[in-house]
């Protein structure tokens, strides 16, 4: 079945019948949010064992037993599919839904195309369900900087405003967090002015972190830990590093999936959103050739779990985030040598 729009919210508080829902799109932090949102309604917590299973792509023929397990506690079960193919998950979700299975499966497919053969089944599924998880348009993402830091009291002048909505947007979990630290630094009752969201902001786009993700996705390995240890010497949070890496990442998987559909490398760097700097054209379009759309989602799911690595309280954030990046580059380099 489809889910309009407008019903996105209240379908994710009380998903009703619906056996199987599939989140897509090119927003990885938008699908995460949403995926969590309904198990969080569904089977009240995100690590209960009694009431949420997680899969893996190895594990994905187990997802007809799983979903018509009885918790022990009793509610309904939670199934949750972060790393899919389309083939294997259709197989696996047709299975499913020809059976009784009760439980609730959800699918985070950030590397499945919108015509995908899993999308086309749950749209005619009366019990499932996919929604797509795409960036907001300009007005909608200004809306939504105003919408959260108002919900902080604070506001926001025309300048900041625009500035902002050039520099975020990719990525909705990442908006928010930026948007939060923006709020914290403002305070209640304060005005974030253009000066205040380039001091909060900046460390997303500073010339020697772009050199090191660019270096990454074209499997310059050494490039990218000079360009790296410079970016953290200068104070780059390790946080910011793997979240601006995220964005790189999330504009390289778009253009992929134009390209995909047909397009040449170079119209789909042309394309992309935002766009990119004239100086990095080439580099952006050889990463093109080097990363298939499966390895950029995947890559993406790798630097989610690094992300929430460093928020551990006392974990070596600043390692972290140096493997996290430098892993991106060694695929890179494996692929650019065959």
């Amino acid at each position: 079945m489809r889910v309009d729009a407008r019903r996105i919210d209240a379908f994710l508080r009380d998903p009703g019948a619906c056996r199987v829902v599939l989140f897509y799109g090119d927003d990885a932090g938008l699908i995460r949010a949403r995926a969590e949102a309904i198990i969080l309604a569904v089977a009240g917590a995100l690590d209960d064992p009694f009431r949420v299973a997680e899969l893996d792509r190895d594990d994905i023929g187990r997802l007809r037993d799983e979903a018509a397990t009885l918790a022990l506690t009793g509610g309904r079960r939670v199934v949750r599919l972060r790393e899919v193919t389309d083939a294997a998950a259709t197989t696996a979700v047709q299975a499913m839904l020809a059976g009784p299975a009760q439980g609730l499966v959800v699918i985070e497919g950030a590397g499945l195309a919108s015509r995908s053969r899993l999308r086309t089944l749950l749209d005619a599924a009366p019990d499932g369900a996919a929604i797509g998880c795409y960036p907001e348009d300009a007005r909608a993402l200004a809306e939504t900087i105003r919408r959260l830091l108002a919900a902080a009291e604070v506001q926001v002048d025309r300048e900041a405003l625009a500035w902002l909505g050039s520099q975020l947007g990719a990525d909705r979990a990442s908006t928010q967090a930026e948007i939060e630290k923006l709020a914290l630094y403002a305070g209640p009752g304060g005005t974030v002015d253009l000066q205040a969201a380039m001091i909060c902001v900046g460390d997303l786009a500073g010339l020697s972190l772009d050199d090191a993700l660019f270096a990454a996705t074209e499997g310059d390995v050494p490039t990218t830990d000079r360009a790296l240890e410079l970016a953290i010497a200068e104070g780059a949070a390790a946080v910011g590093v793997i979240r601006a890496g995220m964005l790189h990442l999330q504009r390289l998987h778009r253009a992929r999936l134009t390209m995909d559909d047909g397009a040449s490398a170079a119209d789909a760097t042309k394309a992309a959103r935002p766009p990119v700097f004239f100086r990095r054209l080439g580099a952006f379009s050889r990463a093109l050739g080097l990363w298939p759309s499966s390895m950029l989602s995947a890559a993406l799911a790798g630097l989610a779990d690094a992300e929430r690595a460093c928020k551990r309280t006392g974990a070596p954030d600043a390692v972290i985030c140096r493997n996290a990046i430098l892993t991106l580059a060694r695929r890179a380099a494996v692929v650019r040598a065959r």
